[in-house]
């Protein structure tokens, strides 16, 4: 993503928290820039290790305090089966369903949405008596580059 994107991510997501009441700190904004910058998944320490670039005095804390606020503003989507982060581009849906698709080859993830695939798990749950209150799918293998690429 280039710098000007991700300002203006950046731009968009100080709105998002203006109008919440939220406080956007200084070390919230630049992890946010951070994580921006990259096309695919990161991990906390990794962010950590260029978050020391500016900010040498940047703890483990620091960094995962900064991804559990923007993660709760729905800025930001932490990928559990490999322990990483990505951006999310949907700043005014921080409750909608997350369907992710990992390439285990080179690190791309995609986040798409389906409101099929949403209503089917719903349906689902609700035949079990299951009440989802947050939900991320995961979905693993290759991106369509990889993919060509091997054959």
């Amino acid at each position: 993503m280039t710098d000007s994107s991700a300002q203006q991510l950046l731009a968009q997501a100080q709105q998002v928290c203006a109008k919440k009441g939220a406080r956007f700190t200084k070390v919230r904004e630049q992890v946010f820039l951070l994580l921006a910058k990259h096309n695919g998944a990161v991990g906390a320490y990794d962010l950590l290790d260029e978050l020391k670039a500016l900010d040498p005095s940047a703890k483990p804390a620091t960094i995962y305090r900064a991804l559990d606020f923007l993660s709760k503003q729905g800025f930001v989507h932490k990928i559990e089966s490999i322990n990483a982060f990505v951006m999310c581009h949907h700043f005014g849906e921080c409750n909608h369903p997350v369907q992710l698709l990992i390439c285990d080859d080179c690190g791309q993830v995609d986040e798409i949405q389906s409101n099929n695939f949403d209503l089917a798990l719903r349906a689902m749950a609700d035949a079990s008596g299951f009440t989802i209150s947050h939900q991320i799918v995961e979905a693993h293998g290759s991106c369509r580059s990889c993919t060509a690429q091997a054959n």
